[in-house]
This record gives structure tokens, C-alpha cells and sequence, in this order.
């Protein structure tokens, strides 16, 4: 089949994906070979795919690929997430849209809807990855609230709480009063803002003065919630206030003046009102001495009526009211402009409130002790190794995770209520009834008398577990399939989700499987615009990747990807990236359709010829093994660089122009079938990277059977080859390189045509060069190479190394207009010779300068005379 003039991805890339699904090449099962195996880090089910799943998804592809190609059976497994707060929030906005409120429905009636939208939208960003080449096992994907992976959650809970790991209590927690629900740590992202800071008066209580003692604080809204003063029992300024009660301004309320040194004596005036309710370090102070809390928030962020005062009004709101009224009322010190970190929800961005609330939460220290020593010992190995600290910081300093969310999207608690209080946790509500009936004594007990609780677990909770879930090993623990593929190869991921996701896998890896879940961890960087903005919907500066796609096509926009992608680094995002990589598939393309243009013939081989193909052949052996180096250490931007230029450069400017037949005459069979071989070779190693075009091609190079592609081809491994004499061979044509372009660049200086036959003389003898010296011929069109043993008259030279090459110029140049340029050029010279002794013989400059600036001076001083007398020895050369 004839290849089309130029290369349209369009026409390429949904025909060969189509081809590698039809033959089933992305599926593995488990056989006799070494495992390579990726997890997907499940995007989210409602998302789309956008930049940073472009980019680390085109990294597991190459890697994946590669694997393959190396005997390995890789199984990259996909999947989705259920993405409780996220999707939960979408779904409420749709039915918002058709005039239905959450809380109109049944559980449910509204969990209906969820997995209505869930199967609308589930499946958009997996199909998206089709089209940028990933060569997943569709057939093993998974969703975290597919039944497997919910009923693995589901087991696990139950295991934890059974072992003590798991708990239930009313703790400080982070509320998001958008998505009405609890929050983890991490969950919590911390911003600068600029606020005020309030200076409030509490009158002290039966004090004839009428005094009263200040407190600073940037929410005076939540007054109607202290239940203390603090002040530090070694603060000198506020002695007076010890054993004395104060009244909270506006509120009436009287309260005592506690004495605990967490008081920060310079903070403010020393004094701190203490509000256990809505303060995560206030409550640490209310268990300490027993104070009541009053919580004031309804759990979206308005006023409740326990304030009694505000009611019903938004948290930000009173804060602009109650400031008029405390100023009023004569209750407000002043006001200052305060800069102070605000914690703000992950996913909905609204300011955090801290509440008291009844949880779930899960120990964290057993798991801590686990996860920490395999990555800080390198036998889990993270890539770049910058990031052990990040995870050791959070290791150390691990704090309980609150696992409940109070919403109805997700995996259900399985904790059972008995109607006489307490509560029992199962797997199904039959087995809770067992225990139920086991914990009360009383046999008459039904499951409808059982009630569930109504919190979800968060997310994370089933995530944990994708590496062993997706191999059913909680459910069937030790089956096929799990021993055979965990632990997983390589997990790829982003930087930002070190704490939620791959500490977490780990810490599960260890409890579950007494194994790390992956053996290497690669972090991508974030990617950013060419300004280094960080890409997103609102500032307008994320490109949509299907649109790349269309316009670079796939192989494009994943090698623009690529080359600017170090691991861990951002990524500066340009597109003209995709157009480097668009123009790389039209180079290959183009260098194809010349190859395969060629005529063949059996006629002897030029020397030129088969000194070229040996070259190239000891240059894939070297490049091989610097590939291989490459991707042991993750180093896949500069793996693509050396492929880039093995194929631009080497092959394609250098290679492909040594063996070219004159035109219109044949190639001989000798150089023409390793220079296939070669194609296949290159095209071998760049398809991990540029999986379309590659398959084409391939498929062109030779006749090939149905069934067959290049993902599964082996990686030529050159195995058994002298490394060292590739080396050395490699070496001599480097320099080879530099004489040709030696030569190349006289006929450029000396205006000398491409079509007239030069003679090259080497001061010397040179074996290496006498031994290649066809090649040269060839490249430089000379009629000859001869060694000399004296500089020649009236010839243009050059130095290569020590040595120094002439070509004779005869009568191709017009000695009148080259002893004009030569002389104008020493007369410049000498000009600048003067100005530079002239800094070095003025004394004031040499007492004064510093020595590297005198060293430079003396630098320009020599070089200039070394160039002079060259001049002067051209001209009067030419003068002869």
C-alpha cells in the first residue's frame, strides 16, 4: 500500500487503536513472564480529561509500553473514582436546576440520581484516553463503588474496627459548610489572607474602675461562643485579671479568666478568649478545665439559635454587622489590618469552619510505624528522592484520620444502631443482626429494628486499597491474579496527593499484603503555562488536550508533553512543543518515503557505504544502552531527547546522506537491508513515546502478518556487543563529523559551490582518518584525501583536535576580494589588540580590577594575536 505524501495523523490513529483493541494487545493474564504492572490513579468519574491527566498518563503509556517491549506482560489496569464530595455536589446542583432539593429526597431516591449522572458521565474521560494512544486493559476496568471494590471497603472497615483501629467519637473537626461535611486534615488547603485583627473589651465583673481587659481576634462573630478568658499565669501585664470574671461584650454572658501558659504573651494583648466549640486549640483548653461549649454554627456556615443573638445570618455577614454593633456600644478597642492563613476546603473552596462533631476516625500511628521505614530505606523508591522528606515530615507528625463524611454518595458506614442505644459494625445488616441479638440477649430483634448510620466514608478509604482491590486480594486474598501481580511495578502520580493516596496505599499495602503495593513511585510536576501560571478553567490558560490532539495529533502533543516534563519538576506548557512534535512525525514520515523510494540493485557495495552502516550499527548499540540507563532512573524527557536526535540528527542528516545513492541511480542490497533494519530499530525505540505514526510505519517497512505489531516487537538489546568498541568507533566518527563540517564551512567562508571537487590534505599521518576516508570523500565531494608533510601554499585550513586538514584553493577563489576581506579582517583585529592593551598597560585599571576581569583582558589579548598572525600568514600566502 502506497504512503500518502504527508502524514495526517487523522487517517493513522483511530485505525491502529482500533487495530490493537481488536487483537486483544493491550489484556494480560498471568503466565511464565515477569509481571510489569500500573495502577491508573483513578481521575474522578465526573471529570474530563485535562492537562495533568494528559501528562501523567502519557508517562505510564511509555512506560507500560516499553515494558512490553522488553517481554514483560504488562497490565495496566483503569479505573474511576467515585469522588464523594465532587460528585455529590454536581448531582444536588442538577437536581438544584430541575427545582428539586436534596433533602425533598430519600436516601434512596437521590442515590438513584447519582448513579443516574455516574453512568451519563462515568465513562467520558476513560473513552478521552483512547485518543491519546493508552494502552490500558479495558477489559479490567474498575470503579471504587463497582461491587468488588465496595464490598472490599466494606471488609476492611469491619477488620479495623474489630482491631481496635477504628473509632467513633465527638472531636474538632475541619466542616465545609458548602458541602456539609467533615473533612480531613489534608483535605484542608491553607491561604494568606488579608483580615482584621478586632480588639474587643470584656468588662470585668463587679469591678468599681470599670475596667476591662482586651482581646484581640479575627472573628469576633463567634463571641456568642466563649465560655473563658485565657490568660498565661506569667504574663506580668495581666496579673491583675487573675481569679477575676468578665463579661463578653454585646453577649452579657459572665465568664471566668482562666490561667494556662499555651497563651502567647506577645500575641495581641496576652489575653485570649477561649471558644471550645469552634477552635481546635480552644477545645484542647475545654477538656482541659472542664468548660461548656456552645456550638453557634448551623452546619452551612449560618448563625443557630444556641448564639441567641444573629440567628439565621451568614458567618461573614456578621462579621460586618457585629463590628458596627461592638463600635457602638463602645465595646471596640480599634481595628488593624492583620495578614493571617485561612483554611479553605479542598474541593468546594469555601473557608473551613472547626466543629465539634460526632466522627469516625482511624489510628493512624500503627500504620505510620509501617509505612515509613521502606520509603526512608529506599526499598520503595521515589523518584525524584526530594520528596522522602514531604513524606516523612507527615509520617512523624500523623494525626488520626477522620474517615466520615455526611453525605450519601459513597460506601455506607456499616455501623447498626439497637434501639436500646450502642451500636454493632458488619459487613451486611444480617450479620449485624447476629450481633446485634448476640450484644443485647434478646433473640426478637429484626433488622428493621437496626439503623444505619447515614455517613459515608471518605473517599480516600476506598482509594487506599485500588492496588490490592483491583486484584480482589481482600476479597480473595491470596488468589491468582494477586500473587502474581502485586506488588504493582510503578505508580505514577502527582506531588499533591502524597498524603491522601500513596502514604495511604502503602500503610494498606503493609496491613493487607505485608508487601509495598508499588515498587517505584514517579512524580510528575504540575503543568503550567509558558509563563509558569498554573494551568486552569478559570484563568482561561488550559488548552483543551482533545483539541491539541486534532491539530498536532496525538504523537505530537504527547512527545510536546514530553520534552518539557522532568519528574517533579513543572511543566512549562507551550504549544509549540506540539508543533516540535508534529514536525518530528513529518521528518520521520519524509525520511521513510525516501528510503522506500530508492531502487535496489545487486551491485557491489561502496566502501563508503559499509563503513556508514557499521557506524550506525555500533551507534544503536551505544544509544541502546544509554536508553536503557535512562528509563532505570525515570529520566524519560532526556530518554525522548536521545531518541529525537539518534533520529533527527544521526540518522536522518548524517546516516541517510552517507549511504544516499546519486540520483537516479540504485542502492545497493547490502546497505539498503540494514538500513531497513535500522528503520525498524529506531522505530522500536521511539514507539513507548509516538505509538501511532511508529505502528504505521513499521507495518510499511516490511510485509506483515495479520495479528502482528510493533507494541508487542522485542527492543533490539544488542546483547553480547563490545560496549566499549561501539564506544571507540563512535568517537572517531564524531570526529570524522567535524572534518566534514570543517570542510563545509570553507566552501561557506570562500563562496566555493557544493558541485566543485575539493582535495584534502592532512598535515600528518592519521591512520584513523586514511581508514575512513571514503566516507569523507563522499560527504565533502573530494577527489582525494592526502597525508603531507609540510604546510601548503594558497590553501584554506582548519583544526580538528590537534590536527590540522587544507584544502588547496587554486583557482576557485578571487585572490583580489579574499585579500580585501582577509585584511579588513586584521585591520579590525588590531584595532581591538590596541583597545585591550590599552585597559592592560593603564595602571589605575590593573591596581583596581578584579583579577578574573584582568585574566579575561589578557584572555582577549591572546586570542586576538594568535588570529593576527594567522591573517598575516594567509595574505602572504595569497600574496605568493
Amino acid at each position: 500500500m502506497e504512503l500518502a505524501s504527508k502524514y495526517n495523523p487523522a487517517d493513522v490513529e483511530g485505525k491502529w487503536y482500533q487495530y490493537w483493541l481488536d487483537n486483544k494487545l493491550f489484556s494480560s493474564k498471568p503466565d511464565g513472564r515477569q509481571p510489569y504492572t500500573v495502577v491508573i490513579p483513578p481521575p474522578n468519574v465526573t471529570g474530563v480529561l485535562h492537562m495533568g491527566h494528559m501528562l501523567n498518563n502519557t508517562i505510564q503509556d511509555i512506560l507500560v509500553r516499553r515494558a512490553r517491549m522488553t517481554g514483560k506482560n504488562a497490565c495496566w489496569v483503569p479505573g474511576t473514582d467515585h469522588a464523594s464530595i465532587a460528585t455529590e455536589a454536581k448531582v444536588v446542583n442538577k437536581l438544584a436546576q430541575q427545582g428539586i432539593k436534596k433533602t425533598d429526597l430519600t436516601r434512596e431516591e437521590f442515590l438513584k440520581h447519582a448513579w443516574a449522572w455516574t453512568e451519563e458521565h462515568g465513562g467520558i474521560i476513560l473513552k478521552q484516553l483512547r485518543k491519546l494512544g493508552a494502552s490500558c486493559d479495558w477489559d479490567r476496568t474498575a470503579f471504587t463503588m463497582d461491587e468488588k471494590r465496595s464490598e472490599s471497603v466494606i471488609k476492611v472497615f469491619v477488620d479495623l474496627y474489630n482491631k481496635g483501629l477504628i473509632y467513633r467519637g465527638v472531636r474538632m473537626v475541619n466542616w465545609d459548610p458548602k458541602a456539609l461535611t467533615a473533612l480531613s486534615d489534608e483535605e484542608v488547603i491553607y491561604k494568606e489572607e488579608h483580615s482584621k485583627l478586632f480588639y474587643l473589651r470584656y468588662k470585668v465583673e463587679g469591678d468599681p474602675e470599670g475596667r476591662y481587659a482586651v482581646v484581640a481576634t479575627t472573628r469576633p462573630e463567634t463571641i456568642m461562643g466563649d465560655t473563658a478568658m485565657c490568660i498565661n499565669p506569667n504574663d506580668p501585664k495581666n496579673q491583675w485579671l487573675k481569679g477575676k470574671k468578665v463579661i463578653v461584650p454585646l453577649v452579657g454572658r459572665v465568664i471566668p479568666v482562666i490561667e494556662d501558659d499555651y497563651v502567647d504573651i506577645e500575641f495581641g494583648t496576652g489575653c485570649l478568649k477561649v471558644t471550645p466549640a469552634h477552635d481546635v486549640n480552644d477545645y484542647m483548653l475545654g477538656e482541659k478545665y472542664n468548660l461548656p461549649s456552645i456550638d453557634i454554627f448551623n452546619d452551612n456556615g449560618t448563625i443557630s439559635e444556641a448564639a441567641g443573638m444573629y440567628v439565621g445570618m451568614d458567618r461573614f455577614d456578621v462579621r460586618e454587622q457585629i463590628e458596627k454593633d461592638l463600635a457602638a456600644a463602645d465595646l471596640l478597642e480599634k481595628v488593624e489590618a492583620y495578614t493571617n492563613k485561612v483554611g479553605f476546603s479542598e474541593r468546594t473552596n469555601v473557608a473551613i469552619e472547626p466543629k465539634l462533631s460526632m466522627q469516625w476516625f482511624l489510628r493512624m500511628q500503627h500504620f505510620a510505624d509501617m509505612a515509613l521505614p521502606p520509603v526512608m530505606n529506599d526499598e520503595l523508591k521515589f523518584y525524584p528522592a526530594k520528596y522522602k522528606n514531604t513524606y516523612r515530615n507527615w509520617l512523624e507528625n500523623i494525626k488520626d484520620w477522620c474517615i466520615s463524611r455526611q453525605l450519601w454518595w459513597g460506601h455506607r458506614i456499616p455501623a447498626y444502631y439497637l434501639p436500646e442505644g450502642g451500636f454493632v459494625v458488619a459487613e451486611t445488616p444480617e450479620k449485624a443482626l447476629e450481633l446485634a441479638k448476640e450484644k443485647t440477649g434478646n433473640q426478637n430483634l429484626k433488622v428493621e429494628d437496626l439503623r444505619q448510620d447515614d455517613d459515608c466514608l471518605d473517599t480516600w478509604f476506598s482509594s487506599w486499597l485500588w492496588p490490592i482491590s483491583l486484584f480482589d486480594g481482600i476479597n480473595n486474598p491470596g488468589n491468582e491474579e494477586i500473587k502474581y501481580y502485586y506488588p504493582t511495578s510503578d505508580l505514577v502520580t502527582g506531588p499533591d496527593i502524597i498524603f491522601f493516596w500513596v502514604a495511604r496505599m502503602i500503610m494498606a499495602g503493609y496491613e493487607y499484603m505485608g508487601d509495598m503495593p508499588f515498587k517505584n513511585v514517579y512524580f510528575t510536576g504540575i503543568v503550567r503555562d509558558k509563563i509558569g501560571r498554573k494551568m486552569s478553567k478559570s484563568l482561561g490558560n488550559s488548552p483543551d488536550p482533545l483539541d491539541l490532539i486534532e491539530q498536532y495529533g496525538a504523537d505530537g502533543v504527547r512527545m510536546g508533553m514530553m520534552l518539557s516534563a522532568p519528574a517533579g519538576n513543572d511543566i512549562l506548557f507551550d504549544d509549540a512543543l506540539c508543533e516540535q512534535g508534529r514536525n518530528f512525525n513529518n521528518k520521520i514520515w519524509n525520511a521513510f518515503r525516501l528510503v522506500k523510494g530508492w531502487q535496489v540493485a545487486d551491485i557491489e557495495q561502496p566502501e563508503y557505504a559499509k563503513l556508514a552502516t557499521e557506524w550506525f550499527d555500533n551507534l544503536l548499540v551505544k544509544v541502546s544502552a544509554e536508553m536503557d540507563d535512562l528509563f532505570s532512573k525515570y529520566r524519560l524527557s532526556e530518554a525522548l531527547m536521545l531518541v529525537y536526535k539518534l533520529f533527527w540528527d544521526e540518522f536522518s542528516s548524517w546516516y541517510l546522506e552517507m549511504v544516499k545513492p546519486a540520483y537516479g541511480q540504485p542502492i545497493d542490497k547490502k546497505t539498503y537491508e540494514p538500513t531497513l533494519h535500522f528503520f525498524d530499530v529506531l522505530l522500536r525505540q521511539l514507539h513507548p513515546f509516538m505509538p501511532f505514526i511508529t505502528e504505521e510505519l513499521w507495518q510499511h517497512i516490511y510485509d506483515r502478518k495479520p495479528g502482528e505489531s510493533i507494541m508487542v516487537a522485542q527492543l533490539e538489546t544488542f546483547c553480547g556487543r563490545d560496549l566499549q568498541a561501539a564506544n571507540e568507533l563512535c568517537n572517531a566518527f564524531d570526529q570524522l563529523k567535524e572534518i566534514i563540517s570543517g570542510i563545509r564551512n570553507i566552501r561557506l567562508q570562500k563562496n566555493i559551490a557544493q558541485k566543485e571537487v575539493l582535495e584534502m590534505l592532512v598535515l600528518g599521518e592519521n591512520t584513523q582518518l586514511m581508514a575512513y576516508a571514503e566516507v569523507v570523500k563522499k560527504m565533502a565531494n573530494l577527489s582525494a584525501v592526502t597525508v603531507v608533510e609540510s604546510k601548503p601554499e594558497g590553501a584554506a585550513s582548519f583544526m580538528v583536535g590537534t590536527t590540522e586538514y587544507f584544502i588547496p584553493l587554486g583557482n576557485l577563489i578571487d585572490v583580489e576580494e579574499e585579500l580585501k576581506k582577509l585584511e579588513a579582517d586584521l585591520k579590525y583585529q588590531e584595532g581591538f589588540l590596541q583597545s585591550v592593551l590599552k585597559k592592560l598597560n593603564n595602571e589605575k585599571f590593573v591596581s583596581k580590577a578584579p583579577a578574573n576581569v584582568i585574566e579575561m583582558e589578557r584572555k582577549k589579548q591572546a586570542d586576538a594575536e594568535t588570529k593576527i598572525a594567522a591573517l598575516k600568514e594567509s595574505i602572504a600566502a595569497l600574496k605568493k
